[in-house]
C-alpha cells in the first residue's frame, strides 16, 4: 500500500512499514493541495497540524484512500462522520499518549503552584525575585478535580493520589468499578467546582460551548488553579483571563488554545499562566507507542 505521513511519525515505525513492503511518503500538504494528493494513497497518517475536512474528503472520494489514521487521541481535526459516509475509515491511537499527557498536566500543576514558569523567565532576564515567588503552595493535601475521566484523567488521578492529593472526578459516562479500583469517586460537576483546589480538563472537544466558562469559574473556590491539556475550546479563554485578572483564578496551566498557533497573547503571556505549545504527546516514548499502534492498525487492514 501507499501510505502518506503528513505530520511526522516515529522513524522505527516508518521503517517497519517499509519492511512490510509498503511505500511510505512523508510530506505535508497545505489544505488546498491535500485532497488531490490523498487520491494517490491508500492510507494517510496525520497528527494535529493536518486538517482533513469535507473539502479534502470530497476530492479524495472514489480513489484508493481507505483509511485516515490520527496519531493521537483527539480526532477533531478530521470530519470523521463525513469521511465514513464516503467509505473512508478513521482510526486513532487512544492509548499511546495517556502517560505523557497526564505527566504534562502534573508538570503544569507544579509550575502553577510554585511559579516555576515565570520565576525562570525573570531569572533569565537578570532578576532575582526570591521574595515575589515565596508564596507558593503545596499540592499534597489539596483536592484535584478531574473533568473527563478517561485514560488520561485516570492516569493523572493516580499520580495525584501518589503525592497526597485528594482526587474527585466528573464524567458524563461512568466506568463500572473504576471508583473502587482507583479510589477516586465520581461527583457531579457543581460539587467538583465547589471542592477542587486544582481542576484539570481531560475531555474531548464538545459542542455547545466551553466546559469551563464564566458561570462555572464563578462556582469555583477562590484561588483555584485550572489546567487544560485537552482541547483549547474546552476553556473559555476570555473568562479564564478575567478570572486571572480578578484573582478568582490563582493560575492556569495551558497546553492547548482556541487558536493554534496561539494568538491570545494577553492570556499566554500572563505571569500566572504556565504555557506550552501543544506538546502533550510529544515525548520520545509516546511517539514510539503511537508509531507502534499505527503499524498495528495498518497490519490488520
Amino acid at each position: 500500500m501507499r501510505i502518506l505521513v503528513t505530520d511526522g511519525m516515529d522513524k522505527t515505525a516508518m521503517a517497519e512499514l517499509k519492511a512490510q513492503g509498503h511505500e511510505v511518503v512523508e510530506q505535508f500538504y497545505e489544505p488546498a493541495e491535500l485532497g488531490k494528493a490523498l487520491r494517490d494513497f491508500d492510507v494517510v497518517v496525520v497528527r494535529s497540524k493536518t486538517k482533513v475536512r469535507a473539502a479534502q474528503i470530497d476530492e479524495a472520494k472514489g480513489s484508493n484512500l481507505k483509511l485516515i489514521i490520527r496519531g493521537g487521541v483527539g480526532v477533531d481535526n478530521i470530519d470523521v462522520d463525513y469521511a465514513k459516509a464516503a467509505g473512508i475509515d478513521v482510526k486513532n491511537t487512544p492509548r499511546a499518549s495517556s502517560e505523557s499527557v497526564a505527566e504534562l498536566a502534573m508538570a503544569h500543576m507544579f509550575s502553577c503552584a510554585r511559579y516555576i514558569s515565570h520565576a525562570g523567565y525573570t531569572m533569565r532576564n537578570g532578576q532575582w525575585e526570591k521574595k515575589a515567588y515565596g508564596k507558593g503552595i503545596e499540592l499534597c493535601g489539596k483536592t484535584l478535580g478531574v473533568v473527563g475521566f478517561g485514560r488520561i484523567g485516570q492516569k493523572l488521578g493516580v499520580m495525584a493520589k501518589a503525592i497526597g492529593m485528594n482526587v474527585i472526578a466528573f464524567d458524563i459516562f461512568h466506568i463500572p468499578g473504576i471508583e473502587e479500583q482507583l479510589g477516586i469517586p465520581y461527583v457531579e460537576m457543581d460539587e467538583l467546582l465547589a471542592k477542587a483546589d486544582f481542576i484539570s480538563v481531560h475531555a474531548p472537544a464538545v459542542d455547545g460551548g466551553a466546559l469551563i466558562n464564566a458561570e462555572r469559574i464563578a462556582k469555583m473556590k477562590d484561588g483555584v488553579v485550572i489546567i487544560n491539556t485537552s482541547r483549547g475550546t474546552n476553556v473559555d479563554e476570555a473568562a479564564l483571563l478575567a478570572g486571572l485578572e480578578s484573582g478568582k483564578v490563582r493560575a492556569a496551566g495551558l497546553d492547548v488554545y482556541a487558536d493554534e498557533p496561539a494568538t491570545n497573547k494577553a492570556l499566554y503571556s500572563h505571569p500566572m499562566v504556565s504555557c506550552t505549545p501543544h506538546i502533550g504527546a510529544a515525548t520520545v516514548e509516546a511517539q514510539k507507542r503511537i508509531g507502534a499502534e499505527i503499524v498495528d492498525i495498518i497490519s490488520k487492514m
